[in-house]
């Protein structure tokens, strides 16, 4: 086999980066696309689109057709959906139909991105180890990474699948295209839009860190093994002083209770269930931010060699791919 490595998710924030990273190395880089993706991630990117679904294990497998390397990025990121087990169904029918298809297909090694989603957080930072139930995670967004991530690992167990697991924290960076649900707190606080905070934080990495990690998982990674992809753990007010620092703009003060915005949340969630648009507040994320998701990353580190840069620089970015794209009017 040449050194062919296919991408799911290459349209994406994360998958575009893996990709690009892969091109730099100099891999021969195939990317799957659905026939609708936008292909602004990939512009000028030394790559070839392939046509398919990750749901579709027959696609899939022509995709994948001698190629050596599969990282299976792609994945439905959404905190909300009309129909919450679509999101389910979409994350663990395509981690299911993808690595079917990397075993017909004989690949030599899959990176599989998974997230700290599926671990539980706890009082300080936690590590692979620390992991969830079925009945302990909170949305469905949570849960589908939770479902796909033991489907890989009972895959791993039984069918000999050639897979090392990644869970990236919370990306920040360019390319936030969509944007996620942290690149959409980074846009709206940069245009003043948010006033105030709730007390919770989270871990915030730049994302070519992440994608330098999953080469290093590529190389070094262990299979069956899992690697938490993380940077910095941040508090959401210091993030929001931070961007608001960097965009000229006064920092929140207003801390306030979580119990006042439920009532919001369900508001904004029953005018999107009419609308079909995400809302921006959701009954999950507030029930989720009651912790904070804070994540160690000393395994990758020692054993894979990862490092990642000061989570400032991802900020920078995010914000200057932002305002470069018209995010920020």
């Amino acid at each position: 086999m040449s050194d062919v490595a296919l991408v799911t998710g290459a349209s994406g924030f994360v998958g575009s980066a893996v990709a690009r990273a892969l091109v730099a190395r100099g891999l021969t880089v195939r990317v799957l696309m659905r026939p609708s993706a936008s292909r602004l991630n990939i512009s000028g990117v030394n790559c070839e689109p392939v046509l398919g679904d990750m749901r579709d294990e027959e696609s899939m497998t022509a995709a994948l057709k001698g190629a050596r390397y599969l990282f299976h990025v792609a994945a439905d990121y959404r905190l909300w959906a009309r129909d919450p087990g679509e999101i389910e169904r979409n994350n663990l029918d395509g981690a299911r139909a993808t690595m079917g298809a990397a075993l017909k297909a004989g690949v030599e090694k899959v990176v599989y991105t998974s997230s700290v989603a599926a671990l539980k957080p706890g009082a300080a930072a936690v590590d692979e180890t620390s992991r969830h139930t079925p009945q302990s995670v909170i949305g469905a967004y949570k849960r589908s990474k939770l479902v796909a991530e033991r489907e890989v690992e009972r895959l791993i167990e039984t069918e000999k699948l050639p897979a090392v697991i990644v869970a990236p924290s919370t990306p920040i960076g360019p390319r936030d295209i969509k944007p996620t649900p942290t690149g959409r707190v980074i846009v709206e606080a940069a245009t003043g839009r948010m006033p105030a905070f709730v007390d919770t934080g989270l871990n915030l990495v730049h994302v070519d860190d992440v994608a330098q990690g999953h080469l290093l998982a590529l190389d070094k990674g262990k299979i069956g093994e899992n690697y938490i992809l993380g940077g910095a753990d941040v508090a959401l007010q210091t993030m929001l002083g931070d961007i608001a620092f960097l965009s000229n703009r006064r920092a929140p003060s207003w801390k306030i209770p979580r119990g006042p915005l439920f009532p919001l949340a369900w508001g904004a969630e029953a005018v999107a269930r009419i609308t079909g648009k995400e809302p921006f507040l959701t009954m999950d994320a507030l029930r989720m931010s009651r912790y904070r998701m804070f994540f160690s990353s000393q395994k990758a580190q020692r054993e894979l060699g990862y490092t990642a840069r000061p989570y400032m620089e991802g900020l920078k970015d995010a914000l200057g791919w932002f305002r470069d794209n018209g995010y920020l009017k």
